[in-house]
C-alpha cells in the first residue's frame, strides 16, 4: 500500500463529500433570504410557511455539513504536515481568517436566528438571516483565497525553506480567484435552485393540498436554477484563459507547458508532470451536464398559465435531474484540483513531499474510518432532508411558536379512558 495514495484518497472523499454540503448550504440560504424578506416587506403568511419549511431543510444541511469540514480541516495537519510546514504561513492565513468567520460568526447569527423566532422583532430577526448568508459567502470566499494559492502561489517568499506571506493584497488579486469564486457560487445556486423546484415539483405531483405554496417555491426554483446555470456556463469558460496562462500543463502538452516543464525537471528531477487524464474526463462531462441543464431555459415559458403543472411531465423532468448538478460539482472538483497534479502548490510544493511520515497501514485504516464516518454522515443528511421535505409544509418544526403543540401532538387530541 502507498501511504500518498491512501492520504489523496482520503481527502478526496472528504473535501467532495463536504462540497456537496456546502453547495447546498450557499444555495438555500440565498433562497431563504429572498423568501423571508418577501414575508417582512408584505406579511404574506404564505412566505413564512415557506421559509419555516425551507429554512427547516437549509438547518439539517448546515449542522451535518459543519462536521464534515471539521473533519477535513484536521487533515491538513495530520495527513499533509509537509504543506502545513511549508506553505502554512500563506495558506493558513485565508484558513483561519474562514474558520472565525464560518465556526464563530455564522453558527452564532444562525443559532440566534433559529431561536430568535417569535422573540425578536421581524426585522431583527431578518437582519440574522441576512447575517448568515452574508458570512456564508465571506466563508466561501476565504476557502477559495486559499485553494486559489495553491493553484498559483502568488505574493511568498522562501526563506530558510519555507514559504512566508510578503504581499497580502496578492491573495485578493489573484487570477485562479475571481472566476472561480463566480462559477461555484453560481453552481451552488443551481444546486439550490434545482432542489427547491425538485420538492416542489415532487408535491406538486402528488396533488399536494398546499398547491399554491409549492407551485410559488416551484416557480422561485425553476427561475433561479435556469438564471444560474446561464451564470455557470459564463464564469466557466472564462476560465479557459486565465487557467491556460497559470497553469498551462492542466490541458496537455505544449510550448508553455513544455517549457514550464523543462525548468521543472531541472529543480525537481525527471518525473510525469502531466496531470491524469482523469481531470480532463471529468471536465468534458462537466461541460456535458452544464449544456444539459441549459434546457432549464425550455421550461420557463411553461411557467405561464401553470402549464408546467398541468403537463406533469416537466415536474418529472425536474425530479430526475436533481442529482445533475451534484455530479457535475464533483467532475467540477476533479477537475479543478486532480488537474494540478502531480503538485499540492503549484510549481512550489510537490505532493509526495507534502504527505505526512506515516504508516500505510495507519493510514489505510484512517482512510476506512473516515469513509464510513462521512458516508454515515452524507446518508443521514439526505434522509433526513427527503424525510422532512416529504412531510410537506403544514407545520414544520421551525418557527413553530412555543405555545403551540405539533400538529400530530397526541397532547391535542382527546383522552379516553
Amino acid at each position: 500500500m502507498d501511504t500518498l495514495l491512501l492520504a489523496r484518497l482520503q481527502f478526496a472523499a472528504t473535501a467532495s463529500v463536504h462540497f456537496l454540503f456546502v453547495a447546498v448550504t450557499l444555495g438555500l440560504v440565498t433562497l431563504l433570504v429572498g423568501l423571508q424578506t418577501a414575508w417582512v416587506l408584505t406579511g404574506n403568511p404564505r412566505f413564512e410557511r415557506l421559509t419555516r419549511f425551507w429554512g427547516q431543510l437549509y438547518v439539517i444541511n448546515y449542522v451535518l455539513g459543519i462536521a464534515t469540514g471539521i473533519v477535513m480541516e484536521f487533515q491538513f495537519g495530520l495527513n499533509w504536515s509537509g504543506l502545513s510546514r511549508y506553505v502554512g504561513n500563506v495558506f493558513g492565513a485565508p484558513l483561519a481568517i474562514e474558520t472565525l468567520v464560518a465556526f464563530f460568526l455564522e453558527s452564532t447569527f444562525l443559532g440566534m436566528w433559529i431561536f430568535g423566532w417569535h422573540r425578536l422583532r421581524r426585522g431583527v430577526h431578518l437582519a440574522l438571516l441576512y447575517g448568515v448568508a452574508l458570512t456564508a459567502y465571506a466563508s466561501a470566499f476565504w476557502i477559495m483565497v486559499a485553494n486559489s494559492w495553491l493553484q498559483n502561489p502568488v505574493g511568498y517568499e522562501v526563506r530558510d525553506g519555507i514559504a512566508h506571506l510578503t504581499d497580502f493584497s496578492a491573495l485578493l488579486t489573484n487570477p485562479a480567484l475571481w472566476m472561480a469564486l463566480g462559477h461555484v457560487v453560481s453552481a451552488a445556486l443551481l444546486t439550490g435552485g434545482l432542489l427547491m423546484a425538485a420538492v416542489s415539483a415532487w408535491h406538486l405531483s402528488r396533488r399536494t393540498p398546499d398547491f399554491a405554496l409549492f407551485r410559488t417555491s416551484l416557480r422561485i426554483g425553476v427561475v433561479t436554477a435556469a438564471l444560474a446555470i446561464t451564470f455557470v456556463q459564463g464564469f466557466g469558460f472564462a476560465q479557459f484563459g486565465s487557467v491556460g496562462a497559470i497553469q498551462p500543463t492542466k490541458f496537455g502538452s505544449g510550448p508553455e507547458a513544455d517549457a514550464m516543464i523543462a525548468g521543472w525537471t531541472e529543480q525537481f528531477g525527471p518525473g510525469d508532470y502531466l496531470p491524469p487524464t482523469l481531470a480532463n474526463v471529468g471536465l468534458g462531462f462537466m461541460i456535458l451536464i452544464g449544456f444539459g441543464l441549459g434546457l432549464l431555459w425550455l421550461l420557463l415559458p411553461l411557467l405561464w398559465r401553470d402549464w408546467i403543472i398541468r403537463l406533469r411531465f416537466p415536474l418529472w423532468l425536474l425530479m430526475l435531474a436533481l442529482p445533475l448538478p451534484f455530479v457535475a460539482l464533483i467532475l467540477g472538483w476533479i477537475a479543478r484540483e486532480v488537474g494540478r497534479q502531480p503538485w499540492v502548490a503549484y510549481g512550489l510544493l510537490p505532493v509526495e513531499q507534502a504527505v505526512s511520515p506515516i504508516s500505510p497501514w495507519l493510514m489505510a485504516i484512517s482512510l476506512t474510518g473516515f469513509t464510513l464516518l462521512l458516508g454515515a454522515l452524507a446518508v443521514s443528511n439526505w434522509v433526513l432532508l427527503a424525510r422532512h421535505a416529504a412531510r410537506g409544509a403544514a407545520d414544520p418544526a421551525l418557527g413553530r411558536p412555543p405555545t403551540q403543540p405539533p400538529a400530530d401532538d397526541s397532547r391535542s387530541e382527546p383522552a379516553f379512558v
